[in-house]
Protein backbone atom coordinates (compact mmCIF):
# COMPACT_ATOMS: atom_id res chain seq x y z
CA UNK A 1 0.00 0.00 0.00
CA UNK A 2 1.19 3.36 -1.07
CA UNK A 3 0.09 6.52 1.31
CA UNK A 4 -0.21 9.89 -0.22
CA UNK A 5 -0.69 12.97 2.32
CA UNK A 6 -2.40 16.16 0.73
CA UNK A 7 -4.66 13.84 -1.74
CA UNK A 8 -7.17 16.45 -2.27
CA UNK A 9 -4.48 18.86 -3.08
CA UNK A 10 -3.12 19.72 -6.44
CA UNK A 11 0.17 17.54 -6.76
CA UNK A 12 -1.70 14.78 -4.38
CA UNK A 13 -4.86 14.18 -6.52
CA UNK A 14 -2.22 13.51 -9.91
CA UNK A 15 0.18 11.41 -7.79
CA UNK A 16 -3.17 9.29 -6.71
CA UNK A 17 -4.64 9.12 -10.03
CA UNK A 18 -1.43 7.87 -11.51
CA UNK A 19 -0.40 5.31 -9.17
CA UNK A 20 -4.49 4.20 -9.36
CA UNK A 21 -4.16 3.54 -12.82
CA UNK A 22 -1.02 1.78 -12.78
CA UNK A 23 -2.81 -0.55 -10.63
CA UNK A 24 -1.44 0.41 -7.03
CA UNK A 25 -3.75 0.35 -3.42
CA UNK A 26 -3.47 4.24 -2.25
CA UNK A 27 -4.55 5.55 1.00
CA UNK A 28 -5.12 9.26 0.80
CA UNK A 29 -4.99 11.58 3.65
CA UNK A 30 -6.20 15.53 3.62
CA UNK A 31 -7.70 18.03 6.19
CA UNK A 32 -9.60 19.51 3.27
CA UNK A 33 -8.33 22.95 4.36
CA UNK A 34 -10.35 26.26 3.18
CA UNK A 35 -7.11 28.15 1.99
CA UNK A 36 -8.85 28.15 -1.06
CA UNK A 37 -11.79 26.89 -2.86
CA UNK A 38 -12.68 23.41 -0.67
CA UNK A 39 -15.27 22.44 -3.82
CA UNK A 40 -12.52 21.95 -5.75
CA UNK A 41 -10.57 19.66 -3.50
CA UNK A 42 -13.98 17.69 -3.20
CA UNK A 43 -14.21 17.51 -7.11
CA UNK A 44 -10.42 16.01 -6.95
CA UNK A 45 -11.34 13.85 -4.49
CA UNK A 46 -14.38 12.60 -5.96
CA UNK A 47 -12.83 11.16 -8.71
CA UNK A 48 -10.25 9.10 -6.31
CA UNK A 49 -13.03 8.05 -4.79
CA UNK A 50 -14.34 6.00 -7.50
CA UNK A 51 -11.32 3.79 -7.91
CA UNK A 52 -11.82 0.48 -5.68
CA UNK A 53 -8.08 0.57 -4.72
CA UNK A 54 -8.43 3.96 -3.15
CA UNK A 55 -9.22 4.83 0.87
CA UNK A 56 -9.16 8.08 1.68
CA UNK A 57 -9.55 9.12 5.29
CA UNK A 58 -10.24 12.84 6.48
CA UNK A 59 -7.14 13.26 9.02
CA UNK A 60 -5.07 16.52 9.91
CA UNK A 61 -1.05 15.41 9.12
CA UNK A 62 0.22 17.30 12.50
CA UNK A 63 -2.51 15.48 14.54
CA UNK A 64 0.03 13.28 15.99
CA UNK A 65 -2.91 10.81 17.74
CA UNK A 66 -4.88 10.57 14.18
CA UNK A 67 -1.37 9.54 12.37
CA UNK A 68 -0.36 6.74 15.01
CA UNK A 69 -3.94 5.00 14.73
CA UNK A 70 -3.72 5.42 10.86
CA UNK A 71 -0.44 3.92 11.27
CA UNK A 72 -1.74 1.22 13.69
CA UNK A 73 -4.66 0.41 11.21
CA UNK A 74 -2.39 0.32 8.09
CA UNK A 75 0.58 -1.32 9.45
CA UNK A 76 0.95 -2.66 5.94
CA UNK A 77 2.10 0.46 4.33
CA UNK A 78 5.20 0.28 2.12
CA UNK A 79 5.65 3.63 0.79
CA UNK A 80 4.67 7.02 2.02
CA UNK A 81 4.37 10.16 -0.31
CA UNK A 82 4.37 12.86 2.11
CA UNK A 83 3.12 16.17 -0.30
CA UNK A 84 0.09 17.63 2.51
CA UNK A 85 1.73 20.94 3.39
CA UNK A 86 0.61 24.96 3.87
CA UNK A 87 1.65 26.12 0.57
CA UNK A 88 2.52 30.13 -0.62
CA UNK A 89 5.03 32.66 0.27
CA UNK A 90 2.78 35.64 0.36
CA UNK A 91 -0.09 33.91 3.09
CA UNK A 92 2.80 32.94 5.20
CA UNK A 93 2.91 36.39 6.12
CA UNK A 94 -0.74 37.00 6.96
CA UNK A 95 -0.82 33.26 8.91
CA UNK A 96 2.65 32.36 10.17
CA UNK A 97 1.35 29.89 12.70
CA UNK A 98 -0.24 27.78 10.66
CA UNK A 99 2.94 26.85 8.44
CA UNK A 100 4.55 26.16 11.76
CA UNK A 101 1.46 23.62 12.46
CA UNK A 102 1.05 22.28 9.17
CA UNK A 103 4.85 21.72 7.54
CA UNK A 104 6.78 21.30 10.96
CA UNK A 105 4.58 19.27 12.91
CA UNK A 106 3.08 17.62 10.39
CA UNK A 107 6.66 16.73 9.23
CA UNK A 108 7.32 15.06 12.94
CA UNK A 109 4.62 13.39 12.66
CA UNK A 110 5.02 11.56 9.15
CA UNK A 111 8.55 10.84 10.53
CA UNK A 112 7.37 9.52 13.58
CA UNK A 113 4.62 7.38 11.59
CA UNK A 114 7.38 6.29 8.95
CA UNK A 115 9.44 4.86 11.99
CA UNK A 116 6.71 2.79 13.42
CA UNK A 117 5.56 1.13 9.83
CA UNK A 118 7.22 -2.48 10.11
CA UNK A 119 6.90 -2.83 6.45
CA UNK A 120 7.91 1.06 5.14
CA UNK A 121 10.63 0.66 1.94
CA UNK A 122 10.73 4.77 1.55
CA UNK A 123 9.09 7.89 2.05
CA UNK A 124 9.43 10.79 -0.21
CA UNK A 125 8.15 14.40 0.82
CA UNK A 126 8.08 17.58 -0.78
CA UNK A 127 10.43 20.33 -0.32
CA UNK A 128 10.31 23.63 -2.08
CA UNK A 129 12.63 25.74 -4.50
CA UNK A 130 11.87 28.36 -1.91
CA UNK A 131 14.69 26.67 0.01
CA UNK A 132 17.19 28.67 -1.83
CA UNK A 133 16.22 31.82 -0.83
CA UNK A 134 18.49 34.72 -1.06
CA UNK A 135 21.23 32.34 -2.89
CA UNK A 136 22.43 34.33 -5.67
CA UNK A 137 24.25 31.81 -8.06
CA UNK A 138 22.13 30.23 -10.86
CA UNK A 139 21.26 27.32 -11.64
CA UNK A 140 20.19 26.43 -8.02
CA UNK A 141 22.15 23.11 -7.02
CA UNK A 142 21.61 20.51 -4.86
CA UNK A 143 25.14 21.36 -3.46
CA UNK A 144 24.40 24.72 -2.76
CA UNK A 145 23.71 26.51 0.58
CA UNK A 146 20.33 26.87 1.97
CA UNK A 147 20.63 28.95 4.79
CA UNK A 148 19.06 32.36 3.91
CA UNK A 149 15.39 31.34 3.45
CA UNK A 150 13.33 34.60 3.01
CA UNK A 151 10.27 33.55 3.64
CA UNK A 152 8.69 31.92 6.73
CA UNK A 153 7.41 28.94 4.24
CA UNK A 154 11.03 28.67 3.08
CA UNK A 155 11.99 28.34 6.87
CA UNK A 156 9.59 25.46 7.54
CA UNK A 157 10.46 23.55 4.45
CA UNK A 158 14.31 23.97 5.76
CA UNK A 159 13.49 22.23 8.80
CA UNK A 160 11.56 19.52 7.65
CA UNK A 161 14.61 18.77 5.40
CA UNK A 162 16.93 18.87 8.32
CA UNK A 163 14.38 16.79 10.86
CA UNK A 164 14.98 14.13 7.81
CA UNK A 165 18.14 13.74 8.07
CA UNK A 166 18.43 13.08 11.33
CA UNK A 167 15.61 10.80 11.60
CA UNK A 168 17.53 9.10 8.78
CA UNK A 169 20.44 8.87 11.27
CA UNK A 170 18.88 7.78 14.44
CA UNK A 171 16.52 5.56 13.00
CA UNK A 172 17.65 4.03 9.90
CA UNK A 173 14.91 5.59 7.92
CA UNK A 174 15.29 5.34 3.76
CA UNK A 175 14.20 9.46 2.82
CA UNK A 176 13.85 11.43 0.28
CA UNK A 177 13.04 15.05 -0.25
CA UNK A 178 12.44 16.46 -3.66
CA UNK A 179 12.23 20.17 -4.58
CA UNK A 180 9.18 21.04 -6.21
CA UNK A 181 10.07 24.05 -8.83
CA UNK A 182 6.86 26.02 -9.64
CA UNK A 183 4.59 23.35 -10.50
CA UNK A 184 1.62 24.00 -12.98
CA UNK A 185 -1.31 22.32 -15.38
CA UNK A 186 -4.91 21.01 -14.74
CA UNK A 187 -6.71 21.32 -11.64
CA UNK A 188 -3.87 23.67 -10.05
CA UNK A 189 -4.10 25.65 -7.26
CA UNK A 190 -6.12 29.20 -7.48
CA UNK A 191 -3.46 31.21 -6.03
CA UNK A 192 -0.96 29.99 -8.29
CA UNK A 193 0.32 32.53 -11.14
CA UNK A 194 -1.15 30.49 -14.09
CA UNK A 195 -4.73 29.94 -12.25
CA UNK A 196 -5.47 33.70 -11.43
CA UNK A 197 -3.84 35.08 -14.48
CA UNK A 198 -5.97 33.01 -16.34
CA UNK A 199 -9.07 34.10 -14.39
CA UNK A 200 -8.15 37.35 -14.79
CA UNK A 201 -7.85 37.58 -18.49
CA UNK A 202 -11.05 35.47 -18.99
CA UNK A 203 -12.86 38.39 -16.52
CA UNK A 204 -11.48 41.64 -18.20
CA UNK A 205 -9.86 42.35 -14.78
CA UNK A 206 -5.93 43.48 -14.16
CA UNK A 207 -3.46 41.10 -12.73
CA UNK A 208 -0.35 41.81 -10.88
CA UNK A 209 2.74 41.72 -12.17
CA UNK A 210 6.03 41.96 -9.15
CA UNK A 211 9.18 42.93 -9.98
CA UNK A 212 7.63 44.66 -12.99
CA UNK A 213 7.37 41.51 -15.00
CA UNK A 214 11.17 40.97 -14.40
CA UNK A 215 11.11 37.22 -12.91
CA UNK A 216 12.27 34.12 -14.26
CA UNK A 217 11.39 30.38 -13.31
CA UNK A 218 11.34 26.61 -14.16
CA UNK A 219 7.85 26.23 -14.84
CA UNK A 220 7.37 22.38 -14.32
CA UNK A 221 4.16 20.70 -15.82
CA UNK A 222 2.63 18.42 -13.41
CA UNK A 223 2.80 15.00 -15.52
CA UNK A 224 6.30 15.61 -15.76
CA UNK A 225 6.19 16.48 -12.07
CA UNK A 226 4.24 13.24 -11.21
CA UNK A 227 6.31 11.12 -13.41
CA UNK A 228 9.53 11.71 -11.73
CA UNK A 229 7.78 11.54 -8.03
CA UNK A 230 6.95 8.67 -9.21
CA UNK A 231 9.98 6.92 -10.11
CA UNK A 232 12.01 8.29 -7.40
CA UNK A 233 9.54 6.91 -4.39
CA UNK A 234 9.63 3.07 -6.21
CA UNK A 235 13.83 3.27 -6.79
CA UNK A 236 15.31 1.81 -3.95
CA UNK A 237 16.51 3.65 -1.04
CA UNK A 238 18.75 1.93 1.67
CA UNK A 239 18.09 2.23 5.09
CA UNK A 240 19.77 5.86 6.68
CA UNK A 241 19.87 7.55 4.14
CA UNK A 242 18.75 10.78 3.29
CA UNK A 243 18.97 12.19 -0.49
CA UNK A 244 17.88 15.63 -2.14
CA UNK A 245 16.62 16.57 -5.36
CA UNK A 246 15.33 19.42 -7.81
CA UNK A 247 12.66 18.37 -9.74
CA UNK A 248 11.50 21.05 -12.36
CA UNK A 249 11.34 21.53 -15.37
CA UNK A 250 15.28 22.31 -16.91
CA UNK A 251 14.04 24.95 -19.69
CA UNK A 252 14.27 28.74 -17.70
CA UNK A 253 11.09 30.92 -18.74
CA UNK A 254 10.83 34.21 -17.86
CA UNK A 255 7.54 35.34 -16.03
CA UNK A 256 6.23 37.95 -19.09
CA UNK A 257 7.03 34.89 -22.06
CA UNK A 258 4.87 32.90 -19.45
CA UNK A 259 1.71 35.26 -19.85
CA UNK A 260 1.95 35.84 -23.73
CA UNK A 261 2.01 32.47 -23.91
CA UNK A 262 -1.59 32.52 -22.19
CA UNK A 263 -2.67 35.70 -23.41
CA UNK A 264 -2.15 33.12 -26.84
CA UNK A 265 -4.17 30.95 -25.72
CA UNK A 266 -6.98 32.60 -24.25
CA UNK A 267 -7.30 35.04 -27.51
CA UNK A 268 -7.04 37.78 -25.16
CA UNK A 269 -4.33 40.27 -23.91
CA UNK A 270 -3.98 41.17 -19.96
CA UNK A 271 -4.21 44.50 -18.27
CA UNK A 272 -0.88 44.05 -16.96
CA UNK A 273 -0.43 46.14 -13.66
CA UNK A 274 3.25 46.09 -12.78
CA UNK A 275 4.39 46.17 -8.56
CA UNK A 276 7.32 45.82 -6.88
CA UNK A 277 8.93 42.33 -5.90
CA UNK A 278 6.28 40.78 -3.23
CA UNK A 279 8.20 40.69 0.54
CA UNK A 280 9.36 36.86 0.76
CA UNK A 281 9.63 36.64 -3.42
CA UNK A 282 12.54 36.06 -5.60
CA UNK A 283 13.45 36.99 -8.55
CA UNK A 284 15.04 33.58 -10.24
CA UNK A 285 14.23 29.87 -9.58
CA UNK A 286 16.15 27.70 -12.17
CA UNK A 287 16.96 24.50 -11.31
CA UNK A 288 20.16 21.88 -11.73
CA UNK A 289 18.49 18.56 -12.15
CA UNK A 290 21.63 16.57 -13.56
CA UNK A 291 21.44 14.28 -10.13
CA UNK A 292 18.00 14.18 -10.54
CA UNK A 293 18.35 13.13 -14.26
CA UNK A 294 21.38 10.63 -13.42
CA UNK A 295 19.57 8.70 -10.06
CA UNK A 296 16.15 8.03 -11.94
CA UNK A 297 16.03 8.78 -15.35
CA UNK A 298 13.60 12.29 -14.49
CA UNK A 299 13.18 14.01 -17.83
CA UNK A 300 10.65 16.57 -17.91
CA UNK A 301 8.70 16.30 -21.65
CA UNK A 302 6.36 18.98 -21.46
CA UNK A 303 6.98 22.77 -22.74
CA UNK A 304 4.59 25.77 -21.96
CA UNK A 305 3.64 25.91 -25.62
CA UNK A 306 2.14 22.68 -24.82
CA UNK A 307 1.16 22.79 -21.02
CA UNK A 308 -0.46 26.40 -20.73
CA UNK A 309 -3.10 25.52 -23.46
CA UNK A 310 -3.52 21.87 -21.13
CA UNK A 311 -4.84 23.96 -18.05
CA UNK A 312 -6.48 26.85 -19.80
CA UNK A 313 -8.75 23.94 -21.60
CA UNK A 314 -9.20 22.51 -17.78
CA UNK A 315 -10.00 25.78 -17.04
CA UNK A 316 -12.83 26.35 -19.26
CA UNK A 317 -14.24 22.98 -19.11
CA UNK A 318 -14.11 22.65 -15.11
CA UNK A 319 -15.76 26.51 -14.78
CA UNK A 320 -17.92 26.24 -17.84
CA UNK A 321 -16.45 29.31 -19.28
Amino acid sequence: MIFVTGCAGFIGFHMCRKLLEDGYTVLGVDNMSDYYDVSLKRARLDILLAHKNFTYRKNDISNKEAMTILGQDFNDITHIIHLAAQAGVRYSLINPYTYVQTNVMGQLCMLELARSLPHLKHMIYASTSSVYGANEKMPFSITDRTDTPISLYAATKKSCEVMSESYARMYQLPLTGLRYFTVYGPWGRPDMALFMFTRAILNDEEIPVFNNGNMQRNFSYIDDIVAGTLHCVLSPRDNGTHKLYNIGNNKSETLMDYIQTLEMVVGKKAKIRFEPMQNGDVKETIADISETIADFAFAPQTDIKDGVPNFVNWYRQYYNV
